[in-house]
């Protein structure tokens, strides 16, 4: 069986085409400047890659390209669409409604379209790729859903709630939600799958452009870090994660700006790039911290200190802890925050190995035998994960 991923954005479709007989990435690319342009880099398993500027007016002219670089030319890799299965979606938004992974039908795609208020940068886009993968491959090929928000669903009220009149949850449903729980339960199964163990506690630090931790117990989510939006939690690349709610009418009246301007600030502005003002890259900001930059060390210590304020208030809540997972592009990169982070967590039972830390990009456990909580590097894969439940809803019709 071979399955095609997307993962939609507004002017961006990454995809992946993966033979679920050994789970090998065939091809995978991003087309590019979606009605302002087009741009369209392909790489086939042999290394291969192919990039080029052309002209994709709307998603569908993206997927016929797609579909004409995987069947035809010197570099295909099938022989027809009929040998693509079903078509796996990254789902960013699925509200209370989707707890799982779902076939896509009409009834689903209006739902997703209902819910575009909670998730108007995400829900759109999602819903474009599904109509244009109808236009260019018809209604014969099944198309599964999978929501970052799913894996959350398993939090308590006392964790999702938040402190304000409780109508607001009533008639508006806000309420925490959570996000990169594909990326979530990835990881928390995969230490399963390496540690022979489905009754563990623990948290997964998902460490990127934009960030969140969960706590796990026995495979479910009780919290997470991000919240209605993917604004809350960590400070990220950009993002201001959880501040002072007041920050926001008083950044506004000494600035003058309105409230969607300082919003936009919170989002874009802010995070490790707005205390450094550097750049959001970790490359550059440790670079900069070797050259004597206080405002990029003041950014790093920053993440580091937020990352271990997570670990220790979700062991709290866990009720104890057996495992931290780091993945994500810092999380598997960046053996210098891992460092940074675990030090001082002795006391939870964590004994790090920095030897087995530095330079460590792969998966692995970077604790000393023994030790009684243990730390892994786990990288993620939110499209084999997408592709697992695809092939799993498609194969029980």
């Amino acid at each position: 069986m071979k399955i095609l991923v997307i993962n939609a954005g507004s002017s961006s479709m990454k995809y992946q085409l993966i033979d679920m007989e050994n789970e090998k990435v065939i091809a995978k690319g991003n087309c590019e400047r979606i009605g302002a342009g087009g741009f369209i880099s392909h790489k086939l398993a042999t290394g291969t890659k192919i990039e080029y500027e052309t002209n994709f007016p709307t998603h569908a002219e993206a997927f016929a390209e797609v579909v004409d670089l995987l069947t035809t030319g010197e570099h295909k890799v099938i022989d027809d669409i009929s040998e693509i299965s079903a078509i796996g979606h990254r789902g960013v938004h699925g509200g209370e409604k989707f707890s799982k992974s779902v076939l896509v039908d009409d009834e689903v795609m209006k739902t997703i379209d209902d819910l575009s208020d909670l998730a108007p940068l995400h829900n759109p886009p999602c819903l474009i790729a599904m109509r244009a993968c109808r236009k260019v491959f018809g209604e014969k090929i099944p198309m599964v859903v999978v929501f970052d928000t799913a894996f959350h669903q398993t939090m308590p009220p006392k964790a999702y709630t938040y402190p304000i009149p409780y109508e607001y949850y009533e008639k508006y449903r806000l309420r925490r939600y959570g996000f990169h729980g594909t990326s979530h339960r990835y990881v928390s199964h995969r230490l399963g799958e390496l540690t022979g163990r489905d009754d563990m506690k623990v948290i997964t630090c998902h460490l990127g452009n934009g960030s969140s931790i969960t706590a796990i117990d026995s495979g479910k989510c009780i919290d997470t870090s991000m919240g209605l939006t993917p604004l809350a939690g960590l400070m990220m690349g950009t993002r201001c994660g959880v501040i002072d709610p007041s920050l926001v009418s008083v950044m506004s009246e000494k600035s003058g700006y309105n409230l969607n301007k300082i919003i936009d600030i919170l989002n874009k502005q802010s995070g490790l790039l707005g205390v450094s003002g550097i750049g959001s890259d970790m490359r550059d900001l440790h670079k900069a911290e070797e050259e004597g930059n206080e405002r990029a060390k003041l950014a790093v210590d920053m993440l580091c200190y937020q990352i271990k304020k997570y670990i220790g208030f979700y062991s709290t809540a866990l009720g104890g802890l057996d495992a931290v997972v780091f993945t994500g592009g810092i999380g598997e990169n960046d053996d210098d925050v891992r460092e940074r982070v675990c030090e001082g967590l002795e006391f939870l039972g964590i004994d790090f190995d920095a030897a087995k830390n530095k330079g460590c990009r792969e998966e692995a456990c970077i604790t000393k035998e023994g030790s009684r909580v243990s730390v892994w590097v786990i990288p993620t894969n939110e499209e084999l994960l997408i592709a697992r439940d695809t092939r799993d809803i498609v194969s029980a019709l």
